[in-house]
């Protein structure tokens, strides 16, 4: 992994993202120290288990297919507004 010092990192922030996405993980350090990790998207959403798409997510709900769902809505009427 190869370690950035803030001031460069932030210099060359689009240099460093270029690097994450094709040679992974970057170290960014402050004053000598580890403080961040800048990763690619990827690999970001495979550590999160992010993988699926929202509509794979909705469809592994377990309401999905429950068409009788109804929800309570406020019938209230709107407040008064002067312009």
């Amino acid at each position: 992994m190869k370690s950035w010092q803030m001031q460069a990192a932030k210099a060359r922030f689009s240099e460093l993202v270029k690097h994450a996405a094709q040679d992974g993980p970057q170290d960014v350090t402050l004053h000598g120290r580890s403080v961040a990790v800048v990763l690619s998207r990827e690999l970001f959403d495979r550590l999160s288990g992010n993988e699926q798409s929202l509509l794979e997510f909705m469809r592994a709900s377990p309401l999905h297919g429950h068409d009788d769902i109804e929800f309570d809505r406020n019938r209230s009427l709107p407040r008064e507004v002067e312009f």
